[in-house]
């Protein structure tokens, strides 16, 4: 029977007003964010409770290994917030520290936000991946336990990458190592072959032609170097030994021009060895350097050997003075008897000079006769004193060597008195017709050395004045003495000459230096501003090898610059240093930028290749995108994406705080 219209619309008016009793706003349903009371927090009662003791111990788990605070909420919705800002402020009253992260879950808004501080062993990567492949498809499914557990796990996993069994890569090792120690051995063969046959050729090469040393491979000349400093250093251990004897036999006033020569090689000898030890530490040295240092010892131990080897032909007669001094002594004797047979004639040639010429123009030879009859004299005392000694018994004969090179110096002196005198005239007449020639040529050296003044060292100086005495003579006294001047004229020159030609030998190594110089600092120069493009329009993609060499070659070619007027040597080592650094750091940045091209795949848009040049920069690089500085994050299912943004003013310090978050 039906039910009178009147009842109907008071049974239904009934019922309403029961519904909208039941049923409270929405605003009052909504959960607000609100300090968690323990580790799993379920209002949305959607866990068992063996679910909820199953979620508990994958918590627990998590702290027990890692002391990393993993909490859970459940709530039904997120009262209208955006979740990353609803589990900020949960975490905010929730106290949260470094070391907690928060999951939430809004099971009837199906969102779902990840907040907190990412531990330090867990990249960005992994946490996307661990969001991506194990969170979000559990929330799917409404197995909200599940997406708990699996973030416990998948934190502890990342917190704890899976070890890797070593023994094959060590048997792949050992294979390999066996391979290639195979080859290093065959190789060294080869060039140990090489070597000793490019070290018997440079055995050839005089040690004192540093112009051939210079253009030979640097191991050859560390090799060679090396043979050469043992073989000089035996060299002079021997002679010490030898001449040691000697001066015991014939004394040290006999000995002392070999002991002076043995001096002179153990000198050069030290300078050698100083040389090897700046090889040899722990500073190194560019190859220039080292060709130059190795050079310098070679040549330095042959002048050693040369010193010695100068000496061995005296030190040998002298040996062998006792052997033949009777011959020796006879020898003398007849000298002496020509030198007194010459001395009437040289008195009449002297006699005929002093009528013909005034005083001043025989000076120098006016007491040569006179000299001359001295020095016979004396060498008649010696070669008795000689043969007295060389009668004695052997072991004593030393006196006898010291007395026979004492009669030849006088003989010898006494013979070039009585040459003088006898080529006078011849000489004069020389004198007098060369010495304008030799004004012109001094004049002349004097206008070349004035060129090299940056470049005489101390040699030139004392030459150039000697040689601008000796011109001032010659103009003053060239008729008076034209002898004694010219010789004077003759002898300045010469020196004037040698130092003339060791200031041109160094200002050419200056303009070589300098051109070496301006080489290099053109090259650093543009080598330098190839990286720092390179590096400045693709920084996205370089990492701080490239950015380290690069800092440290232009560090290097502002100090060449700074030391190309005080010091061009230093300043040439500087800018190739810089040439070295520059290059490195271009071909490193080349290196990083094919790298980061191969890990991120064109998207066919321009958003990759402004990340590359640094036009947008990862937000999380500098605290933007996070939720942290700037409120964004990433999101899922709901549009957005990577957080890149354009860089701006300020430093590079970024954030390790992580806001997650989005629909599912």
């Amino acid at each position: 029977m039906a039910l009178p219209k009147p009842l109907i619309l008071v049974l239904t008016g009934f019922l309403l007003a029961v519904t909208l009793l039941a049923t409270p706003p929405a605003a009052v349903r909504a959960e607000q964010p609100t300090r968690l009371p323990g580790y799993v927090t379920d209002t949305a009662q959607v866990l068992s409770d063996a679910q909820e003791a199953e979620v508990t111990a994958a918590v627990e788990k998590l702290y027990d290994a890692e002391r990393e605070r993993l909490w859970i909420v459940y709530v039904r919705d997120f009262a209208g917030m955006d979740p990353r800002e609803w589990g900020e402020r949960t975490a905010a009253a929730s106290n949260f520290g470094d070391r907690d992260v928060l999951l939430s879950v809004a099971v009837d808004d199906r969102a779902y936000a990840f907040t907190g501080s990412l531990p330090h062993e867990v990249g960005e990567s992994e946490l996307d991946r661990m969001l991506t492949d194990d969170v979000e498809p559990r929330l799917r499914a409404e197995d909200w336990a599940g997406a708990a557990v699996a973030t416990a796990n998948g934190l502890s996993a990342a917190m704890n990458p899976p070890g890797t069994s070593i023994l094959p890569l060590l048997i792949a090792a050992a294979v390999v190592a066996l391979v290639l120690a195979g080859l290093w051995w065959w190789s060294r063969s080869r060039r140990a072959e090489r070597e000793r046959r490019e070290l018997e050729r440079v055995r050839e090469i005089d040690p004192t032609d540093t112009a051939a040393l210079a253009a030979l491979p640097l191991p050859t000349l560390d090799a060679r170097s090396r043979e050469l400093l043992v073989d000089t250093d035996n060299a002079i251990r021997t002679s010490t030994e030898e001449l040691r004897l000697a001066a015991d036999e014939f004394g040290d006033t006999t000995t002392a021009p070999f002991a002076a020569a043995l001096e002179a090689a153990k000198h050069a000898l030290a300078k050698a060895f100083s040389i090897r030890q700046q090889l040899d530490d722990a500073i190194p040295e560019s190859p220039d350097q080292r060709r130059t240092m190795l050079v310098d010892l070679i040549a330095t131990c042959g002048r050693a050997d040369r010193e010695l080897d100068a000496k061995v032909e005296e030190f040998d007669g002298m040996r062998n003075l006792l052997i033949n001094a009777g011959d020796r002594l006879d020898g003398l004797t007849r000298s002496l008897v020509e030198l007194t047979a010459r001395m009437p004639g040289a008195e009449a040639t002297l006699d005929t000079l002093v009528r013909e010429h005034p005083a001043s123009v025989i000076a120098p030879i006016r007491d040569n006769v006179s000299m001359a009859r001295e020095r016979i004299a004396f060498a008649e005392h010696s070669i008795e004193q000689g043969r007295a000694a060389a009668a004695r018994p052997v072991g004593e004969q030393g006196a006898a060597v010291g007395a026979i090179r004492a009669a030849e110096s006088a003989v010898e002196a006494a013979r070039t008195l009585l040459d003088a005198v006898d080529t006078a005239a011849t000489d004069i007449a020389a004198a007098r017709s060369g010495l304008a020639g030799m004004v012109a040529e001094l004049r002349r050296d004097l206008a070349t050395a004035e060129t090299l003044g940056d470049h005489g060292g101390t040699e030139l100086p004392a030459a150039t004045a000697e040689a601008r005495a000796a011109l001032d003579d010659a103009t003053t006294n060239g008729e008076a003495n034209p002898l004694g001047v010219f010789q004077r004229a003759v002898a300045a020159d010469t020196a004037l000459d040698k130092a003339i030609a060791a200031a041109t030998d160094r200002k050419l190594a200056a303009d070589d230096l300098a051109r070496r110089l301006d080489q290099a600092m053109t090259a650093a120069h543009g080598r330098i501003n190839a990286a720092a493009d390179f590096i400045s329009t693709r920084r996205g993609g370089v990492d701080a090898e490239p950015r380290t060499r690069l800092a440290e070659a232009q560090r290097n070619l502002e100090r060449a610059r700074e030391l190309a007027t005080t010091d061009p040597g230093e300043a040439l080592r500087s800018a190739q240093r810089a040439v070295e650094l520059g290059t490195t750091a271009l071909h490193t940045a080349e290196a990083n930028v094919r790298s980061w091209q191969a890990s991120h795949a064109p998207t066919g848009g321009s958003q990759t290749g402004a990340v590359l040049g640094g036009i947008l920069v990862d937000g999380m690089l500098r605290g933007m995108g996070t939720g942290y500085r700037r409120g964004s994050g990433f999101r899922r299912g709901g549009g957005g994406g990577r957080g890149y943004g354009p860089g701006s003013f300020g430093g590079s310090q970024g954030s390790r705080r992580i806001s997650r978050g989005g629909r599912f």
